[in-house]
């Protein structure tokens, strides 16, 4: 009897320890590489929480075969050789078969070509737009792993063009920072802007984390441009700005995305932006756009719903997520065969939320297709993991970003076929 009670003792004492190992094991981690820090900070922020929201939805409708779905989050600091690092250590040590991130293209393309490609590992960018990487796709250098949720600079820069030309904005000087993002966004607007007939009168660049940008304000000012196309980010670019309007420079700019930052305006003044226009990869507003945009403030302890990145991260989250429960395992090569058909024509419509997710599991589970709908509307991608869609138009009035009307996919890819002859 006394052998048989110390037996069962020590069973259940190996049972008990047992069970933290288990769960552990039953986690599914993937891998972020976010700007927490540097000149994209406040985008990576916003990102790493986004996607932590998406996790904590699917995880709250039961998981992933009842595994639970955590992040392994490193800072990239905005810089693509700390990037190559963690993404290393992620792939290599933590063995992650999911990458998202980063952010910024100059963090995204190392991380991709120098880790996710080479080892095959699925990596996902919710916010990098440069055509660089579909070049990359296009060249056979991806290994098919690279996937993002934002359309690409190739068609930004010649809505841009257009947008400009429509508020009045002809001649036009330009500061951008000089890395692969603001080289191809410039040279897509620029070809756009003069075949549409503007001016412009200087082309700038910049290099980041500088304390003063004086002598480049003062150099885009030659020619009496009548506007400055600002291609940045919120820190930097609102050190630009002042220096821009502290020279005489115009209160009139054109900006890119990531400068819909409230940030940005805090900085600058809102009484020196109220003829600031920009352009952004569009929505088109589902029941996940409402849902996301009542809820995610409060889940990331007061960082606001329309703050750069947040929106296409919980779609990148959530997309991943979803792949995962498709694949049935957390392995690299099903992910990615996954992540296609999540978001795939004829599938059942699924939106953002807990209760969404629930039902998306159960369709999953019986081997029912489901079309994820996100934050930032329906998307599917195409063979080089690119996304396709509107082109959001807003402008700053009152220290407030305002939507003023959307540009179509198909209106832009015209405009630039015509400037392409």
């Amino acid at each position: 009897m006394r052998k048989t009670l110390l037996a069962t003792t020590l069973l259940t004492a190996l049972g008990a320890s047992a069970l933290p190992a288990l769960a552990a094991e039953c986690d599914i981690t993937v891998g972020l590489v976010m700007e927490l820090t540097g000149p994209a900070g406040e985008y990576g922020q916003a990102g790493a929480k986004a996607v932590e929201m998406a996790f904590r939805d699917v995880n709250e409708a039961g998981g992933v075969d009842g595994c639970k779905l955590v992040t392994d989050t490193r800072d990239s600091q905005s810089q693509g050789n700390v990037a190559v690092d963690q993404a290393t250590q992620l792939v290599n040590i933590k063995k992650v078969p999911v990458v998202i991130g980063g952010i910024i293209s100059s963090v995204s393309i190392p991380i991709l070509t120098s880790v996710t490609a080479p080892a095959g590992v699925v990596q996902v960018s919710p916010a990098s737009s440069s055509p660089t990487l579909t070049a990359l796709g296009r060249e056979g250098k991806t290994n098919g792993v690279f996937f993002r949720t934002i359309t690409s600079d190739a068609l930004q820069g010649t809505a841009a063009a257009k947008y400009a030309l429509d508020q009045g904005l002809k001649k036009i000087a330009i500061i951008h920072v000089n890395n692969d993002f603001g080289v191809n966004m410039v040279r897509e607007f620029k070809a756009a802007f003069e075949k549409l007939g503007g001016t412009i009168t200087s082309v700038t660049p910049y290099n980041e984390k500088q304390a003063n940008y004086s002598s480049e304000a003062s150099a885009a000012m030659q020619g009496d441009p009548e506007a400055l196309y600002l291609v940045s980010y919120p820190v930097d670019g609102a050190t630009i700005a002042r220096a821009w309007i502290s020279g005489g420079g115009a209160a009139k700019f054109l900006l890119n995305d990531g400068m819909n930052s409230s940030e940005f305006i805090e900085s600058v003044g809102a009484q020196y932006l109220n003829d600031a226009f920009g352009t952004s990869s569009g929505t088109s507003p589902t029941a996940s756009t409402e849902y996301f945009n009542g809820n995610f403030e409060a889940f990331s302890g007061g960082i606001k719903a329309d703050a750069p990145a947040a929106d296409r991260s919980y779609d990148a989250g959530a997309i991943v997520a979803l792949a995962i429960a498709k694949a049935g395992k957390p392995e690299a090569a099903a992910i990615k065969a996954a992540i296609p058909q999540v978001v795939a024509e004829g599938g059942e419509p699924i939106h953002a939320g807990k209760d969404e997710f629930a039902k998306a599991l159960a369709l999953i589970k019986e081997g029912k297709p489901v079309k994820y709908e996100g934050v930032i509307g329906p998307v599917s991608f195409d063979q080089y993991g690119d996304i396709t869609g509107p082109f959001r138009l807003w402008r700053i009035q009152d220290g407030t970003v305002t939507t003023v009307g959307e540009m179509s996919a198909d209106e832009v890819g015209k405009i630039k076929a015509e400037t392409e002859k």
